[in-house]
């Protein structure tokens, strides 16, 4: 395994183009609500990969799928946030597509619509052993979890992971989508994993507890380390059955909320590769959060976006699968 600040960061996950509409107060059903409305470049995973190369880690590499309508774009704005992206173009489905409905009230919550599109038919044939070359760790969104091609992918890249040594991380992704998945299945699977890093809501979905704090220590009786995200309650950080540190949230004004925990868990990641510990990993990953929710979509600034999605052919682009010469 390779470690210390040379080691690159390997996302597993979605891609997707969000719609992001923001408004005040409650939707008008049935009519017109008046919202501010911008396409941006998205998904848990791409997010992740993108903050935690703003965060410095040194190599962030992405594996991820889109259709043919959106794939230059993607690749654009993934190159340009630092990301050397592997993005495999499904002909058969288009881009995932994200809506998300953000109350620009005091909070900034946000409530999505998904349509995973191409994001989540990954599967196995699109992986190749040699993506772990150089890797110090390997990082799974959850939402490969939530279909049966993507889920097969994940066992796979687990699984290689963990034959070279490489830690392995991931984020459960959705509460929605981990009632629908089933919390039994999502635990077998968390047994392999090094660091679980879930919301504060995830992880009490996950245990059957109310309490956040009690919540991730039970779980990290299952995975080694938990790290619990709570918003503006900051995160707590668990190991062996104990919470082991608070970490406060970085106070901040949210103007969108969206991407919060993906910045969060880039950031951690990146400190954890360049030597930190849990704490002082989970401080930076509060810094990434506050800094996302100051920032209208999930991610990091990186000047001019390039203009909105464009159409057309990827044939001049090297974005076929990994294992393929």
């Amino acid at each position: 395994m390779t470690t210390g600040p040379d080691g690159a960061l390997l996302v597993v996950g979605d891609v997707v183009t969000d719609v992001v509409a923001r408004h005040r107060g409650p939707l008008a059903a049935g009519t017109d609500t008046a919202a501010a409305i911008r396409t941006l470049p998205g998904g848990a995973g791409a997010n992740v990969a993108c903050w935690a190369a703003h965060a410095g880690c040194p190599e962030v590499r992405l594996l991820g799928r889109v259709g043919a309508d959106a794939a230059q774009w993607h690749e654009r704005e993934l190159v340009a946030c630092g990301v050397r992206p592997r993005l495999v173009v499904d002909r058969e489905a288009p881009t995932g597509t994200v809506i998300c409905l953000v109350d620009t009230g005091a909070s900034a919550e946000r409530t999505f619509l998904t349509d995973s599109g191409a994001s989540l038919r990954l599967e196995p044939a699109d992986w190749s052993d040699a993506l772990l070359d150089g890797v110090a760790r390997l990082h799974l969104s959850g939402y490969l979890l939530f279909s049966e091609p993507s889920r097969a992918l994940a066992g796979v890249a687990l699984a290689a992971a963990r034959a070279r040594g490489v830690p392995v991380s991931l984020d459960p992704a959705s509460a929605g989508f981990l009632v629908e998945f089933g919390v039994d299945r999502f635990l077998a699977f968390a047994e392999g994993l090094d660091v679980l890093l879930p919301s504060r809501d995830e992880a009490c979905l996950l245990t059957g507890l109310t309490e956040p704090a009690d919540a991730a220590a039970k779980l990290s009786r299952l995975v080694p380390l938990v790290v619990a995200k709570s918003g503006g309650a900051g995160a707590l950080v668990a190991r062996s059955g104990a919470v082991v540190a608070r970490v406060p949230a970085v106070p901040t004004t949210p103007l969108d909320t969206t991407g919060a925990g993906d910045a969060f868990t880039g950031g951690f990641l990146a400190a954890l590769i360049a030597g930190a510990d849990p704490q002082e990993a989970a401080t930076h990953g509060c810094r990434a959060g506050a800094r996302a929710v100051e920032r209208v979509g999930g991610r990091p600034p990186h000047g001019d976006t390039g203009g909105q999605p464009q159409a057309g052919t990827v044939a001049s682009l090297r974005l076929d699968r990994p294992d393929r010469p």
